[in-house]
């Protein structure tokens, strides 16, 4: 069993090994929120750190060819957010966390809890269009979520009285910053639905960063703003600033101001559309009683027309019309007819025999003519290559070379071409090839290369 066991181990090396890769295949890469402690920058570059919390601590490394700026910002009790690869040191067996991204916590924490919760309610349907309620032209009471005390329901206030100050105007007072605030908006929500006293809500409070306006990202809230059967115009902070209210709300103002302006319309303008339209009402009084009038007069007309002499008169011009209109269409036919038939004969001239065959004629006399030019061109052509062809022959022809005054001298047992003396000797017969005839020779002397 001892051997057994011994044949079954493995080194310290293949368990780190393994340990590293099931750390780096089950855990992956992560965001992980901690103070920095024991910082080491090396002369490699490197940066070395121990990122805690309250109760726990973990090794931590950012190497330099992660780094995507200077890293010396950071020190000790920094409170930052690493992104990266849980891992472990094979050499020494030590768990860490191979940083690839650092940034300082924060705006950048609560950013991403935004996305986050931002993402998972559009998923759900609770930003849509299509479930968002209209904001009534005239409300007949207005009820306004926000801090009593701030400068967002005086701004509020003010242009509302400006605007239209007949409406009233119900104030539930709620924190708007705090970690209390969620609940209390929740609460005045709520208890502005339970009193069923305004066709619309406005939700809202003033400017600040993402911390002070992080009330309104609640997940609750903007439930509770889903569910409200009433209107809710979301008005918080400035144009520029977005919170998960506004996109659930039904309708988001850019500014308290914008969204007081949004639930009621202007007096003068409101006004003007009234006195527009009673003299709507006016004009289609009066024209509704011309109307009357005409279709009274109309009716009056009727029965004199109906008597029966008037019905003859009528069936007479009737008739008199109709035989106009057979006429002209009977012309009418009668000159589409003509242009058909004159179509159709000259249809009829291009496919007729004599018509083709005269055009086949005239094609023969073409296509002769035509061959009859290309058959001169062709033997022009070779006999042009003839003669270029012949001048080129003579200037390579022994027989030219013959009559500037050289001969061909061959052997004559075996009829071969002589080109050197050495190839004969005295008392040899041979043949000298002028250019014109032959000459018969005896070899009585060599003159060789040498001599």
């Amino acid at each position: 069993m001892e051997n057994s066991g011994q044949a079954t181990a493995i080194t310290v090396s293949e368990l780190n090994r393994q340990a590293r890769a099931l750390l780096e295949q089950g855990i992956g890469r992560l965001w992980v929120e901690g103070e920095i402690s024991n910082i080491a920058r090396p002369a490699s570059g490197h940066l070395y750190f121990r990122l805690k919390d309250e109760s726990a601590q973990i090794s931590a490394a950012l190497f330099r060819n992660r780094q995507r700026g200077p890293t010396h910002a950071f020190k000790n009790g920094d409170h930052v957010l690493a992104y990266g690869q849980v891992s472990l040191y094979e050499a020494r067996g030590d768990y860490q966390l191979i940083v690839e991204s650092l940034e300082a916590a924060g705006e950048g924490v609560l950013q991403r809890r935004y996305e986050a919760l931002k993402k998972k309610l559009a998923a759900e349907g609770l930003f849509d269009e299509d479930r968002k309620q209209p904001v009534p032209a005239l409300p007949r009471r207005i009820g306004v979520i926000t801090s009593p005390s701030g400068a967002a329901v005086r701004d509020v206030l003010s242009v509302l009285r400006r605007r239209f100050p007949f409406v009233p105007v119900v104030i539930y007072p709620a924190s708007v910053q705090g970690d209390a605030a969620p609940g209390e908006l929740i609460a005045a929500l709520q208890a502005a639905i339970r009193r069923d006293e305004c066709d619309v809500l406005i939700l809202t409070r003033g400017g600040g960063s993402l911390e002070d306006l992080w009330a309104f990202n609640d997940e609750q809230l903007a439930r509770a703003i889903a569910a409200c059967p009433v209107p809710v115009v979301s008005a918080v902070g400035h144009e520029v600033d977005f919170t998960i209210a506004d996109f659930v709300a039904d309708v988001r103002a850019p500014t308290p101001s914008g969204a007081a302006e949004l639930v009621v319309p202007d007096r003068g303008d409101w006004l003007r559309t009234v006195d527009t339209i009673a003299t709507r009402i006016e004009r289609q009084g009066r024209r509704t009683l011309e109307n009357r009038a005409q279709a009274l007069d109309w009716l009056g007309r009727r029965l004199v027309t109906a008597s029966p002499a008037a019905r003859v008169a009528r069936q007479q011009d009737r008739l008199r019309e109709n035989l106009g209109r057979l006429a002209a269409t009977m012309r009418h036919q009668l000159h589409a007819d003509g242009s058909r038939l004159f179509t159709l004969n000259r249809a009829l001239l291009r496919v007729s025999p004599a018509v083709r065959v005269q055009r086949a004629v005239g094609r023969a006399a073409q296509l002769r003519q035509r061959l009859a030019t290309a058959g001169r061109n062709r033997i022009a052509d070779a006999d042009h290559r003839l003669r270029l062809t012949a001048r080129a022959l003579d200037a390579v022809s022994p027989l030219a070379t013959l009559e500037r005054g050289y001969a061909i001298v061959t052997d004559s047992a075996t009829g071969k071409a002589l080109t050197r003396a050495s190839k004969v000797k005295k008392g040899d017969d041979v043949r000298a090839r002028l250019a014109h005839g032959e000459l018969l020779a005896k070899i009585t002397g060599i003159v060789n290369d040498q001599d």
